[in-house]
């Protein structure tokens, strides 16, 4: 990270925001630098995360899909079996924890798939703070389970009518009620994006699982994975795993992004990374994808979780520097990644998964049977089968 201004990674990230979120953004970085120096406030953070999340979670070998493929043997960082169901609980309990210790009241995020969303709610009642989740009215129609946990767990849901109803215009307007509220709100952003502290805050919490994957791997085949694959939208599970491996020079990493339903067509996919430019979003400098006035255009996911026109600032410098490959999975690869773990696992896999799962799919067969393959499995698919169901189909129609 360049010493140069605080937050960029090589020529991405920093804090572009308006002068009145700047004194609070930088009373959360100032924050977070002592919480994390702070050995009673990392104790009950590391407490939670054994007793109330489950970790560590498992990395399980999944045989059966190895055969069914060939070639490379296939792990499965399981983040799916955590509390919630994905790798969100991570950062949303150290979230919620510095939140109470800066005192704040409220909690405040946004959510695409709904899994950032529960997860913070979760994290709210367990430390006592009110919550208020601003979710796009597409992914509240495509995850009204996750919509229900969250009510149930005592957040307010607000439904986003505004733009394309989705994962951006849910940040959109979450930043609109921090600016107004920021004396006794804590906004929790969901990823590795935004303005500094939040690409490096949410990483570190989200680090714990490339921790665990690395003396997993190491205690099961006595050395490291030859490939790494994560989806990528915002980008927190993929720099959660990728994060521990990064100065491994024979570790081969993929971040898969969405190629939607059509590449070729703006508003059909999210593939950031193929076809996006430098740009701002959010606070950030990252890479976006953007019309000729520099707007976000349109995106589309069949994964909920992955469909933002950027990404975290950390990914636009590892594409940047050639330390991870930026590859692509279509909604029609990822469907049927999904069903093909179903059938050979017994592991329903979230949709945002399953495009790690496309390419893991893509390149094992022509490796070597004595290669390994780890693929993040950054949640469960609970969320995901009624809407899987109807693209089902609609396809045997």
């Amino acid at each position: 990270m360049s010493n140069d201004a605080p937050g960029f990674f090589g020529s991405y990230g920093g804090r572009f925001v308006p002068p009145q979120l700047e004194t609070p953004l930088a009373e959360v970085a100032e924050a977070y630098e002592e919480a994390i120096k702070d050995p009673a406030f990392m104790a009950e953070y590391e407490a939670l995360l054994t007793d109330y999340v489950g970790r560590p979670s498992p990395l399980f070998k999944a045989q059966r899909l190895t055969d069914e493929l060939g070639g490379a043997t296939i792990y499965l960082k399981r983040e799916d079996l955590n509390h919630t169901g994905a790798h969100k609980i991570n950062h949303c309990l150290g979230e919620a924890l510095l939140a109470k210790r800066m005192g704040k009241k409220k909690l405040l995020a946004e959510t695409g798939a709904g899994q950032h969303g529960v997860a913070l709610a979760t994290a709210a009642a367990l430390v006592g703070l009110e919550c208020e989740i601003h979710m796009g009215a597409i992914d509240i129609a495509k995850q009204h389970p996750n919509v229900v946990r969250m009510q149930l767990l005592g957040a307010k849901v607000v439904s986003v009518e505004s733009g394309g109803a989705c994962l951006k215009d849910a940040v959109d307007s979450a930043f609109g009620v921090f600016a107004a509220d920021y004396h006794d709100t804590f906004f929790a952003i969901g990823s590795v994006v935004g303005p500094h502290p939040y690409p490096i805050m949410v990483r570190d919490f989200q680090s714990i699982v490339g921790r665990e994957a690395r003396e997993q791997i190491l205690a099961k085949e006595g050395r490291l994975p030859d490939v790494l694959i994560a989806c990528v939208g915002g980008g927190s599970n993929a720099m959660g795993l990728f994060n521990a491996f990064l100065d491994d020079a024979d570790v081969k990493i993929y971040g898969v992004e969405p190629a939607g339903r059509d590449l070729g067509v703006v508003g059909e996919h999210a593939a950031t990374m193929t076809l996006g430019s430098d740009g701002m979003l959010h606070g950030m400098k990252t890479i976006v994808l953007q019309d000729e006035q520099g707007e976000p255009t349109a995106v589309h996911s069949i994964a909920s979780g992955l469909d933002y026109p950027g990404v975290g600032p950390q990914h636009a410098h590892l594409k940047e520097t050639g330390r991870v490959e930026y590859v692509h999975a279509s909604d029609a690869e990822t469907l049927e990644a999904f069903q093909l773990l179903c059938r050979t696992e017994g592991i329903i896999p979230a949709l945002e998964s399953s495009h790690a799962l496309a390419h893991a799919m893509r390149i094992a067969p022509g490796m070597g049977s004595d290669e390994i393959i780890v693929v993040n499995l950054s949640g469960r698919g609970d969320k995901d089968i009624d809407y899987v169901a109807e693209r089902l189909a609609e396809l045997d129609s």
